[in-house]
């Protein structure tokens, strides 16, 4: 199931925390698209599924906004 979250318009550490908070309470194998226009996000949210053992599938870009698709840990 792919769940989307807009972190748009919210400044660094704020995206990562909304996404750790909604990605705690999904199933092992979901997905997250999170789009987020803070600029520090291109370091902060790999940085943040290294550390917590997520996958990062994809980064793409839309504009001014970045998108990520982010699947759960097993």
């Amino acid at each position: 199931m792919i769940h989307d979250l807009d972190a748009t318009g919210l400044l660094c550490p704020l995206p990562v925390l909304k996404a750790r908070k909604r990605l705690n309470g999904m199933q092992a194998g979901d997905q997250l698209r999170m789009r987020a226009d803070d600029p520090a996000a291109v370091i902060d949210v790999p940085h943040f599924c290294a550390e917590a053992g997520h996958h990062l599938i994809d980064t793409s870009q839309d504009g001014e906004v970045q998108v990520y698709l982010i699947e759960k840990k097993a």
